[in-house]
């Protein structure tokens, strides 16, 4: 799922691409992506971009006559800047918006379709789309950890929560946690104050860099390659690959439909975390350590020669 730092990027792109330009036709390939009939998505057509916003991971497209287009991408949604009236895969695209230089689709390489379109005027129905979550970038430290310990949870899942922390998702967290040396598995309630403080500048280091490394990267193009796995992460994506500060090899967790990947030196004092399919199915032969599931690699090894 694109967060922040991608949000950011394609928020600059597409004011540079689009800012000031005229929405000549709004074509939908799939009808699903609109979450709003009234205003209905024709009232786009012929007003003009006066400016792009993020709201948590949503882009917001400003429109002249009060007008707001609302789009989120979701895990797989993605924007593509292609010549005027290209035409519509309707396997991967759900919607565009053409103008006089150019198309932008918005595409969705998943089965599962759920990146959506709002329309809505007026300032007080776009703030419906805020979730409440702190704007993390530039936040106090005593802001900070009142909206990381307003609800008891574990790190992974405070700082995914959007109705705490403002943009962050699945990957960014990933690295942020393994910057600030915790676990994702600890509590907040557990936090005393110089691993809040960590935490926080782990946030916005993390999210910082990333940003300045895909706006580099995009340099004056539009972003093309927007993606939560990249081979510069420290853990994020990197199950069994080498953390980048210890050596030992990255480890993950998984639940629903996410993941939390981990260095367990770097982050648990070399404690291995239960992945719940796993550990259950092991249960007494589940390795508690890094040593004892390295030692079990090693015998294993000795065994098959």
């Amino acid at each position: 799922m694109p967060e922040l730092p991608d949000v950011t990027i394609y928020v600059e792109s597409l004011e540079r691409f689009i800012g000031g330009r005229r929405i000549d036709r709004v074509r939908v390939a799939n009808p699903f992506v609109l979450r709003t009939v009234d205003p209905p998505i024709s009232a786009v057509q012929g007003r003009t971009v006066t400016g792009l916003r993020r709201i948590g991971k949503r882009i917001v497209f400003v429109l002249d006559e009060d007008l707001f287009l609302v789009v989120h991408l979701m895990i797989a949604g993605r924007f593509h800047w292609r010549k005027p009236g290209t035409a519509l895969n309707r396997k991967t695209v759900h919607a565009a918006l053409d103008f006089e230089h150019g198309t932008l689709l918005l595409t969705e390489a998943s089965a599962k379709k759920r990146a959506s379109i709002h329309v809505v005027r007026g300032e007080e129905a776009l703030g419906a789309f805020d979730r409440g979550g702190l704007e993390v970038l530039g936040a106090a430290l005593a802001d900070f950890e009142a909206a990381l310990k307003r609800e008891n949870h574990t790190l992974k899942r405070a700082l995914t929560d959007p109705t705490l922390l403002s943009g962050i998702g699945n990957a960014y967290s990933d690295e942020i946690l393994h910057r600030a040396r915790l676990s994702p598995l600890k509590l907040t309630s557990r936090l005393d104050g110089e691993e809040t403080a960590r935490l926080l500048a782990a946030v916005q280091a993390v999210l910082t860099e990333w940003t300045d490394r895909l706006r580099t990267e995009t340099g004056d193009r539009f972003p093309e390659k927007v993606t939560a796995f990249r081979p510069e992460m420290a853990v994020h994506g990197r199950f069994g690959e080498p953390c980048p500060d210890c050596g030992t090899a990255v480890q993950r967790i998984a639940y629903a439909e996410n993941e939390a990947n981990y260095c367990p030196r770097c982050q648990t004092e070399g404690r291995l975390l239960a992945d719940r399919s796993l550990s259950r199915l092991l249960k007494d032969d589940w390795p508690r350590t890094i040593e004892e599931q390295e030692e079990r690699k090693r015998a294993g090894s000795g065994g098959s020669a």
